[in-house]
């Protein structure tokens, strides 16, 4: 499959989307600092599509003071972050974590749900047909614990066509005036995703988690057409 991820951008694939989205490094710190609420010992940490596996450890090393027997999963497709996790890795097992990047593997194939006190995925559902995100967001609050979360985020369509033009090229103008790309690689890089992309409104990403059984859907943060949000399995819900 093509590389839709940019892993192997010369600027590295973090700074990559750090210039690409702006406020992207707020939305990764208010991640892992929700992630606190939720992250218990004894369960399991799912981050999909952890890419680099830059947010598990942060998460990891943000929680360790009191979560020191959690077990820490990064699933990630692209066969171009091999090198960052298998490192990753390593390192963070060698500290004594329980850390596992499962790489490359389809979300859609995973099977180890259960026992999850928080799952994450940034940027990554927007990828799959609304088919495949509905049994994946099945699957991800049929494995969490009562009382977890799911925090994602995701890029947005507008439901006016006159305000997804203005917002469109609002972003265009940030990637070109701020994060230094030019018009040619704007362009490319849409073209790279134009069949591979399939964003939603909000009302409808929101439709699809609460209809996978989330009752508390909760926005936290917005920058041009991305958002993040989190998702709560109240208590005595099945």
């Amino acid at each position: 499959m093509a590389d839709f991820t940019f892993a192997h951008r010369e600027e590295g694939f973090d700074e990559h989307i750090n210039r690409s989205v702006r406020g992207y490094s707020d939305l990764l710190q208010d991640v892992i600092s929700l992630s606190r609420y939720f992250i218990e010992d004894g369960t399991t940490v799912l981050d999909i599509g952890c890419s680099t596996g830059k947010v598990t450890e942060a998460m990891l090393r943000h929680n360790s003071d009191h979560c020191k027997n959690a077990k820490w999963v990064g699933v990630e497709i692209a066969d171009g972050f091999k090198k960052d996790l298998v490192k990753r890795e390593a390192a963070l097992k060698k500290e004594g974590h329980d850390v596992e990047f499962k790489h490359p593997i389809d979300i859609k194939k995973y099977r180890d749900w259960t026992g999850t006190s928080l799952v994450t995925s940034i940027f990554t559902l927007q990828f799959m047909s609304k088919k495949d995100r509905m049994e994946v967001l099945r699957n991800i609050y049929s494995g969490l614990n009562e009382g977890g979360a799911f925090i994602f985020a995701e890029k947005t369509i507008c439901k006016s066509a006159l305000v997804q033009e203005m917002i469109t090229f609002n972003y265009y103008d940030y990637k070109r005036s701020v994060g230094k790309f030019t018009t040619e690689d704007i362009m490319d890089k849409e073209r790279t995703l134009r069949h591979m992309m399939k964003p939603l409104t909000w009302e409808q990403v929101e439709h699809m988690v609460r209809y996978a059984g989330f009752a508390t859907v909760q926005p936290f943060w917005r920058n041009h057409a991305f958002v993040g949000a989190i998702a709560i399995k109240e208590y005595g819900r099945s």
